[in-house]
């Protein structure tokens, strides 16, 4: 399978399946001297994990990261990064029904349709188990970025089905299990997933991701441009069917005169374009969205076929989030922090040495 690498100067290539015996990825391009320990990928690799609380799959997994290479005495050396996770918890007589059906809404089919042959278990690669390799290389990512440049990537779940948060505040986002900036309605979040729950059924959701402290300058026109990777990275998250960029699809009904991001020397008097202006950070926060759809594995009987070509009926146990956007919010930072930090690398192979000329907005 090709295609598993994401990056042009920090370069991160995972490797491994949902029930193999372990998931690992290797970070080349890293620059030397950034102090990291094994203890500094805990906290972003818990607030991904299911089983940490109710509202998500119940697989349990140790999540402890093994440094293999690429750091000495404590500091990155500037050769590939090597990390690797065991998997623990595989339970994969969950999938025995469905070695010979494809599940609906599920990468079963295209998967079959390309190679031939696929992993039933747990989705294999199509898992979002993967991700785990994305959150753990972006611990490095995000520590450079904010060691370097000051810079701080944090998201917050904005929407789960028809409830949207009647208040913000970024410091309710960390204190529960939803990443929820309300938290006075957490409750009701949790009524609200106990019910799809007991209902059998899933939810889709909104996640919001913001980048403070990016300077400006970083990104290049014309096919390099920060916003076209930072859709692609987003896209590549499993489950996302939709990516907007400061305000995205609002931009329909807005009139020029609205949406344009007015200058004064004093700063910028709003911000619809999500810190990106002709492929190139403006210096304001960045700012991206992406839809996740509703779980595909549910106990909902639906149609499908199998490998005989006939007619099936599909019910899909084993451990699943009633809504996968709940525990998203740490795999939209990290793909935001991996894509700043490859084009801070890019612009400062470029344009290190280039003065500001005229005025420079804060």
């Amino acid at each position: 399978m090709s295609s598993n690498s994401f990056g042009k100067l920090f370069t991160v290539t995972t490797f491994g399946e949902s029930h193999g015996p372990a998931i690992g990825c290797v970070i080349d391009g890293c620059p030397p001297g950034l102090p990291i320990g094994t203890e500094e990928f805990r906290q972003d690799l818990d607030r991904r994990a299911t089983g940490r609380s109710r509202y998500t799959s119940q697989r349990h997994e140790a999540d402890e990261v093994e440094i293999l290479s690429g750091v000495y005495e404590g500091q990155t050396t500037g050769t590939p990064i090597a990390l690797l996770i065991r998997n623990t918890d595989q339970r994969s007589k969950d999938y025995g029904g469905i070695v010979s059906t494809f599940r609906p809404g599920h990468a079963d089919y295209t998967y079959w349709q390309k190679y031939g042959i696929r992993d039933p278990r747990g989705g294999g690669r199509s898992s979002a188990r993967e991700t785990t390799m994305r959150v753990a290389a972006a611990v490095i990512a995000k520590k450079w970025l904010a060691e370097r440049h000051g810079v701080h990537v944090r998201g917050y779940l904005a929407q789960m089905g028809e409830v949207t948060p009647d208040a913000f505040d970024w410091n309710a986002v960390e204190q529960n299990p939803f990443f929820w900036p309300d938290a006075e309605q957490v409750p009701a979040l949790e009524a609200y997933v106990n019910a799809l729950r007991k209902s059998g059924d899933s939810v889709g959701a909104r996640v919001n991701v913001v980048a403070d402290g990016v300077p400006p300058g970083w990104g290049e026109p014309i096919y390099g441009k920060l916003d076209g990777d930072l859709a692609s990275a987003l896209m590549s998250i499993n489950a996302v069917k939709g990516v907007e960029i400061g305000d995205g699809f609002a931009a329909v009904s807005q009139r020029g005169s609205q949406h344009r991001d007015e200058m004064y020397l004093d700063g910028f008097t709003s911000n619809h374009a999500g810190g990106i202006l002709g492929g190139i950070s403006t210096g304001q926060a960045v700012t991206a969205s992406i839809v996740l759809k509703p779980t595909s594995s549910i106990l909902i009987p639906g149609h499908s076929v199998n490998l005989a070509g006939e007619p099936v009926e599909v019910v899909t146990k084993g451990r699943h989030d009633p809504c996968v956007g709940i525990r998203a919010t740490p795999i939209a930072e990290a793909m935001m922090a991996m894509v700043l930090m490859d084009h801070a690398l890019r612009h400062r192979a470029q344009c290190a040495d280039v003065g500001v000329v005229g005025p420079r907005i804060p």
